[in-house]
């Protein structure tokens, strides 16, 4: 499958999602290819007269949003969000999700936790049977002492870690921090190994987000599905 035919499944998926929201809304905005395609559904909205405002989970999403003519509630305010809608690197067969991968896990999981509804959208390529293997897990740190904070999150999960860069330097997230980027072959049991990584001192937040998805939205090649959270 080509890229091309991956983008037109996120588009469609981003289409489904936006049908979730409704008028007087606030909006949790995700990060990413797919929220891109979202964020321009949502445009569209506003434009036939739809009231929301948007919580963006990144700079890049506020630019994004503002060129859509979503209007965004000021990033210190004490939201209300009704739903959140993001995209994922991963996910697996009890909607947990591995994300991350563009950087701006932090503000994506304080989004995803302030909003009574999380919704996530992904083509079918991202569903997989574990979390870990062909998708790395990233940690934000802090700068100070991250080599040996590393080192703690090797010993815990046996596992090669790498500082992320970009064009050669250390990458910096939005709050100036580091990723590392954990290749654990399998996660088993996220929910406790979101618990013990976020013992580690030094650790800000963890890619894992487990337990927080309500629907999620599956672009695949026979069409798009809707699923709703298993029940326990």
């Amino acid at each position: 499958m080509t890229l091309v035919d991956l983008d037109h499944l996120k588009k469609a998926a981003a289409l489904k999602a936006s049908e979730f929201v409704r008028d007087g809304m606030v909006v949790g905005l995700g990060t990413g290819s797919t929220a891109k395609h979202l964020l321009v559904a949502l445009g569209e909205q506003v434009k036939a007269g739809m009231k929301l405002r948007g919580v963006p989970t990144s700079q890049e999403t506020a630019v994004l949003a503002k060129q859509a003519g979503i209007p965004l509630i000021d990033a210190e305010n004490r939201w209300e969000i009704d739903v959140a809608i993001d995209g994922a690197d991963q996910v697996d067969p009890h909607f947990n999700l591995i994300k991350g991968g563009g950087g701006a896990l932090l503000k994506e999981k304080i989004v995803a936790a302030s909003a009574k509804q999380f919704i996530v959208m992904v083509d079918h390529t991202k569903q997989v049977p574990v979390l870990g293997g062909s998708f790395p897990l990233p940690i934000e740190v802090i700068h100070f002492g991250w080599g040996s904070t590393a080192r703690e999150i090797e010993v815990l999960t046996k596992s090669r870690v790498v500082l992320r860069e970009r064009n050669g330097t250390p990458f910096r997230t939005e709050a100036g921090n580091l990723i590392l980027d954990v290749h654990i072959d399998r996660i088993s049991q996220p929910g406790e190994l979101e618990t013990a990584l976020n013992l580690i001192p030094g650790v800000v937040e963890t890619g894992l987000f487990v337990g927080r998805t309500n629907v999620l939205i599956v672009g695949t090649p026979q069409g798009v599905h809707t699923l709703h959270v298993p029940k326990t």
